[in-house]
C-alpha cells in the first residue's frame, strides 16, 4: 500500500482526532496518548510536532488523508546517541505493510538528520504485530524487562529492539 511521510499540520486535526480515538491504539503505547482522543490532545501533539527542526515526528498519509505518525526522539546526556522510534497506524491500515516500510524511511532519515549511532523501540510484550514490525525492519532484540511496563491495571513486559548505523 502505498504511502508518504511528510510534517503533521494542523489542517490533519479532524482527521486526527477521528483515527486516534481508538483504544485498540492507545492500549499498546504509553499514557501520553491518551483515550479518549480529544481535538485539545490533538492541538496539542501537531504543535508539538512541528515546533522540532529538523522535524523528529512525522505523519503518515494514504490516499491524501493522514493515517498515523512516525517519531525518532534524540535522546541526551550519556545516552546522546542514540534516538527512540515510535509510531502508530490507524486500525484499518494494519497488517498492509505500511508501518514496516514507514519504520524503515524513518530509520534512514533518523541517520541521515541525526548525530546518532543506534535507534531503539520499546513494544509491549503482548504486542506481537509491533515485534514483527520492527523485525521486518532489521531491529534486533536486544532485551526482555519482565513485568516492568503497566497499563491499564495489569503489567506487561518490556522488550527493547534496536538497529544501528
Amino acid at each position: 500500500m502505498e504511502f508518504k511521510l511528510r510534517p503533521w499540520e494542523m489542517s490533519d486535526l479532524d482527521t486526527l482526532v477521528v483515527i486516534a480515538d481508538n483504544p485498540n491504539i492507545s492500549n499498546n503505547l504509553t499514557n501520553r496518548f491518551p483515550h479518549p482522543y480529544t481535538r485539545e490532545s490533538g492541538e496539542g501533539f501537531i504543535k508539538m510536532a512541528r515546533s522540532h527542526d529538523p522535524f523528529h515526528i512525522m505523519a503518515i498519509e494514504i490516499n491524501n488523508k493522514v493515517a498515523g505518525g512516525v517519531g525518532i526522539h534524540p535522546q541526551d546526556d550519556i545516552f546522546c546517541k542514540n534516538a527512540e522510534l515510535g509510531y502508530w497506524l490507524a486500525e484499518p491500515y494494519w497488517g498492509k505493510g505500511v508501518m514496516t516500510n514507514a519504520v524503515r524511511q524513518m530509520v534512514a532519515y533518523g541517520f541521515r538528520k541525526f548525530d546518532i549511532d543506534r535507534i531503539f523501540a520499546r513494544p509491549f510484550g503482548s504486542n506481537i504485530g509491533s515485534q514483527k514490525v520492527l523485525e521486518k525492519a532489521g531491529f534486533q532484540l536486544e532485551a526482555t524487562f519482565k513485568q516492568t511496563l503497566y497499563k491499564n491495571g495489569r503489567y506487561e513486559d518490556e522488550l527493547v529492539y534496536a538497529v544501528r548505523r
